[in-house]
């Protein structure tokens, strides 16, 4: 059997951490390791970790946030370098039948793809989708966008097929995908580095599948302050700016002003108020700021 490592960042994780852990550990395919990368929790998380005694889990501790981006990369090294293969980066806001690893595992020798997404349903309502697949709108900057978000779940999206983006909430990853395109970008440190990801993974001509048979609920924004908290406000913003500096060339050059243009719109609209109006625009510009350092970093993904 081929041993799985299955990924997952915490960080003051421990109101969800344990139905995490039973989902995992009650998995009917049992060649896997956990590696549970902690970002400097203050919560009981790492202790709650460490009381599970089950050998397939490994703890990485570290002394500080280093983000959801270099926190899984931590953690894909680790598995890489112990002979897994695949990867499943997974979000530990989740639960998910005893079937989940299996199925995806069968999707994606079955379907000879190099990475196989998982339909995401909200948990708490479990017939509204959260996920099925997604892809990239050209017109906003290659932004992502995901299939069915918000629908009732009545079986309009129960069929295998190739999609262009997915999130890394559940996401079976071959080795050869870090080999051909590197690990995620760390500069992103939360949100949109999966879009980066598989950004990447499309120019390389890489094949990701939508798995509708497996199935996964994701207590979505439970440990992020909330959909519209001040931190997802101002991490989006930055690294939407950081994302089309880093891939669209001279294209920025009209679509960031346009970008720009959307955000004070909201404004004037009263979608948002004067606080959030000025968290965006700080984000704004610090995602500038982040592009040019990563000019002089040593090269990245």
């Amino acid at each position: 059997m081929q041993t799985v490592g299955i990924v997952t960042v915490t960080y003051n994780s421990r109101h969800v951490i344990d139905e995490f852990m039973a989902s995992v550990l009650s998995q009917t395919y049992t060649a896997f390791v956990l590696y549970v990368v902690d970002n400097a929790s203050n919560d009981g998380t790492l202790a709650q970790v460490r009381s599970y005694r089950d050998q397939r889990i490994k703890v990485l501790a570290n002394s500080i946030n280093n983000g959801a981006a270099e926190g899984n990369n931590q953690g894909i090294s680790i598995a890489l370098g112990d002979g897994c293969d695949p990867i499943l980066l997974i979000n530990n806001d989740t639960v998910f039948g005893p079937d989940l690893l299996k199925r995806l595992l069968e999707g994606i020798e079955q379907h000879s793809c190099d990475m196989v997404a998982s339909k995401i349903l909200f948990h708490g309502d479990d017939n509204i989708i959260w996920s099925a697949g997604g892809g990239f709108d050209k017109n906003r900057g290659y932004a992502s966008y995901l299939y069915g978000h918000a629908e009732f779940d009545a079986g309009q999206f129960d069929e295998c097929r190739l999609v262009d983006n997915a999130p890394t909430t559940c996401l079976l990853v071959k080795k050869n995908v870090f080999e051909r395109i590197g690990l995620l970008d760390p500069h992103y440190f939360a949100y949109v580095e999966d879009t980066d990801f598989c950004y990447r993974a499309k120019l390389a001509g890489l094949k990701l599948l939508y798995l509708p048979s497996a199935r996964l609920w994701h207590k979505a924004h439970s440990l992020s302050g909330g959909l519209f908290s001040h931190f997802m406000m101002r991490y989006t913003t930055r690294n939407r700016v950081y994302f089309m500096l880093k891939h669209l060339g001279f294209r920025a050059l009209y679509l960031l002003p346009a970008y720009q243009a959307y955000l004070l719109q909201q404004f004037v609209l009263r979608r948002v108020g004067l606080s959030m109006l000025w968290v965006r625009e700080k984000g704004f510009f610090e995602g500038v700021k982040v592009w040019r350092k990563s000019l002089v970093d040593t090269p990245q993904t």
